[in-house]
């Protein structure tokens, strides 16, 4: 295998497991251990797709594609934060202060503007694709705002970070699928066609699923209601940061 190869075949391989893990979470019994092991590694498999993604960013650079580095960087930059945020938000979910901390601001910040720089960069070269997803990163900003307000008097802020930042990485996550598996699956089909397709598919389907989680665990918490049990033991491991 060419040295130049080996950061693509991890990256497809790390996606390849994220698809995997992603429905496997979906579909299992929330809060049970198999949810929680499988969350674990579909976090594993994200964060592997970030770090393989950089000389990836810097191969498309090198072949003369600035606006194409720009927004690979972007899409590493919205899936990090969602990453963090989900994990984040199971490790805090009993320490509001801790999960809105210097860190969230400093990524809630970093994915707003960058999303402006790419509406920017859409607007400059007649892209439209780049100006939607840019507006994902401008809305994610104002989520983030949002969130904080909301944390103050809702007990069950944390599951909607969580489940917010899990739908930000499905739609990275089937982007990545169908973008790759719908042309070898259809290669008599426009290219222009399956791209639009590959992208804007997963982001209408990310809508269906916040509204639908969202009149799901919405609702006000019960009375008395201020955290989740102390006995239910955490999805993922807490780390000393």
């Amino acid at each position: 295998m060419d040295i130049a190869t080996l950061p693509l075949v991890l990256h497809v391989a790390a996606g390849t497991v994220a698809l995997a893990t992603f429905w496997t979470a979906g579909l299992v019994k929330k809060g049970t251990p198999l949810h929680r092991r499988v969350g674990q590694v579909y976090l594993l498999a994200m964060l592997a797709i970030v770090l393989t993604g950089i000389p990836l960013v810097l191969q498309v650079t090198a072949r003369g594609q600035p606006v194409g580095a720009l927004f690979l960087t972007y899409l590493l930059v919205l899936v990090g934060n969602a990453s963090w945020s989900a994990w984040r938000a199971i490790r805090d979910r009993r320490d509001r202060a801790a999960y809105f901390g210097p860190m969230y601001w400093f990524v809630a910040a970093l994915t707003a503007g960058s999303g402006l720089a790419i509406i920017a960069l859409g607007l400059q070269t007649g892209a439209v694709l780049l100006q939607v997803f840019g507006g994902v990163g401008v809305l994610g900003g104002v989520g983030a705002l949002r969130g904080w307000r909301r944390s103050a008097t809702d007990p069950r802020w944390w599951l909607k970070e969580h489940y917010g930042a899990m739908i930000g990485n499905g739609v990275a996550t089937h982007i990545a699928f169908f973008g790759i598996g719908l042309r070898g699956l259809l290669p008599g089909v426009d290219p222009q066609l399956l791209q639009h397709f590959a992208w804007f598919t997963p982001l209408a389907g990310s809508l269906v699923a916040a509204w639908w989680l969202g009149r799901k665990y919405g609702r006000p918490a019960a009375p008395g209601q201020t955290s989740p049990s102390s006995s239910q033991p955490s999805p993922v491991p807490r780390l000393n940061t």
